[in-house]
Formats: structure tokens, sequence, C-alpha cells
């Protein structure tokens, strides 16, 4: 059966207005109404950019409306995790060092090909100009645990750590502990809804979004969505994706503790959540792909199934059919 709706994203064509944030003196964000939020922090010499965007000609855009404010040369580009259209736009930056966890590496090396594949079928407006894009993106430094940057001068320490598996088994995030800004990537979004069809629901739910509240941020860059400030919206903004998460555990839980199916626990899962989060930017879109991983997560499968196209196709026409 062929699904009445059109896949994930492809429908989505419309030009998203995009906002440049100063959070504090050289810490950039730029949001775009619910599309991959990215940002840069300036050293006394030098730039961190925090994720690439999905092409080169994309990047190049982002880094025009910097360089109104700065023209300091990338020094480090940060990568929070894998998926392409965080990754694939790295050339532009012409950064001396890409930094990424090990364990991204790792994964662009088992699935990068397909994800660039899939993503790209997924949401092609945000692949813009993809021809432009050379090749897989390889991370030059890894770390384990944490790694960090002085950022000269009196500008302090950026603090790149793994706070555990969450939305990959490779999240970082970025931490300014002087500004208590945090860079979150996509282990929290604020007022979007999550992508999870490479997570591990149970790990991200509790002990590493512990982790993201312990910092104690008083500003938050998530993945998607608004820049929260303040520790209430901060707050807010950990448990929307808390929460989300939650709903999906017991829901689709439940439909294997009684021995239902994957349609059923779509079905259960969306229902749950539609009032809440189905306003949100991508909820339609990432939900047929949540509860497939969550479903062979709670099955015993460990790691996340790699995403190919056409498996990609196969579950949309299966749960949004």
């Amino acid at each position: 059966m062929t699904s009445t709706k059109p896949f994930a994203s492809s429908a989505d064509t419309d030009v998203k207005e995009q906002t440049l944030e100063v959070l504090a003196d050289g810490v950039y964000a730029l949001t775009a109404e619910g599309d991959p939020n990215v940002g840069a922090i300036e050293g006394e010499d030098f730039l961190v950019c925090f994720e690439a965007l999905a092409t080169p000609v994309a990047a190049r855009d982002w880094l025009d409306i910097l360089r109104r404010h700065t023209d300091k040369p990338v020094r480090y580009l940060v990568l929070s995790h894998y998926h392409a259209v965080r990754v694939l736009g790295a050339s532009a930056f012409d950064a001396d060092v890409i930094v990424a966890h090990e364990n991204t590496r790792k994964l662009v090396a088992e699935r990068g090909k397909e994800d660039w594949e899939s993503e790209f079928a997924r949401m092609p407006r945000l692949a813009k100009a993809a021809d432009s894009v050379p090749g897989l993106t390889w991370p030059t430094l890894t770390f384990s645990d944490r790694l960090t940057i002085d950022l000269g001068g009196d500008r302090g320490d950026l603090e790149l750590r793994y706070l555990g598996r969450g939305h990959t088994e490779g999240d970082l995030v970025g931490w300014l502990p002087e500004q208590r800004i945090l860079f979150a990537g996509d282990l929290v979004e604020a007022q979007a809804a999550l992508y999870t069809g490479d997570a591990f629901h149970r790990d991200w739910a509790s002990g590493t979004l512990d982790n993201v509240a312990a910092l104690g941020a008083e500003a938050l860059v998530g993945g998607r969505g608004a820049v929260s400030r303040g520790r209430a919206a901060v707050d807010a903004a950990i448990g929307q994706t808390r929460g989300f998460l939650n709903v999906m555990i017991r829901e689709v839980g439940a439909v294997q503790a009684r021995g239902g199916t994957l349609r059923e626990a779509f079905e259960a899962s969306h229902a749950a959540l539609v009032d809440d989060y189905g306003r949100w930017p991508i909820f339609e879109h990432c939900l047929p792909f949540d509860v497939s991983r969550l479903w062979d997560e709670l099955s015993g499968v460990e790691r996340p199934v790699i995403w190919t196209a056409e498996r990609d196709r196969e579950v949309w026409d299966q749960l949004q059919s």
C-alpha cells in the first residue's frame, strides 16, 4: 500500500526565515523556524563553528551572515553527531580541525553513505545544491569524554562533552561555563518534534538528559526550534524532550506487552503525542521512524538498524498509509 501523505518532508518547500541571535559577546546562534540550528563562538583570534548544515552552498549562506559580525578564520568546526543535514556542508568552513565524538567517526564509516541518501530524500529542501557536497565529512579530531578548547584572552573555555547515548550514540554538546550557554545539538529540541530513528530512548530519557540538566544552562541552543533563554525556558525544553521520549516508551511498550503490532504502536503513540506536539515542525515526518526504532529497541535490537532510502519508504508506507 502506498501512503497518501507526502513522504517525510518532501512536500515542505517553504523557505524558513532565519534569525541570528547574539547570545553573549562573540556567541551566535542561527535558528530557522524548525530547520536545523547552527552556531559560532569567537575565540581571541579564531572561530569555533557548531554544526555544518547539509551542503556547502547552505553553509556558505550561513557564513555570509556570520561574516557581518566577525572575519576571524574558522579554526574548529564542531559536529554534534553524524547525520547528513548536520555535517555535509563542512567543506565550506575551511576549518583547520573538524571535531566530533569518537563514536560519530565510527558511525560515518558504518552508515554515513546510507544516511546521506536517506536524509536528502526525506528533506530535499535542506539539500540546497546537493551536488556541491564533495563527499562524506570525516572528523580530524575525536574524543571520548571531554575536550576543552581555550578560546584565548579572557574569553574562557569551550568544553565539548559526551553526556551519554541519546539522539545517536555519538552526540556531543558544547558548553560555555562562564556564560552558561549550551549548544545541545539534537539532544534537546525547543518546540520542535524529536527525530529518534537512531536513538537510545531509555538512556536519553534518563541519564543523558539528567546530565544535560545538571549543567545548569541559562541559555540553550537545541537542534531545532528557538533559543531557550533563562532557566525556566531551558528546563521546559529539556522537559519537553524528555516527555516526548517517555510517552513513546510508555505507548510502544504497552502495545508490545499485549502482543500488538508495530502499526498499533504507531497509532497509539500518535494519539498520545499529537495534542501536545503535533503542531511542531517535522512531527508527522519523524514519528514513523521514531516508533520503528523504539519498537526494535524494546524488542532487544541494541543498535539502530541502518536507514536506507528503500527502508525509509517501506516504513513510511507501512505506518503513514
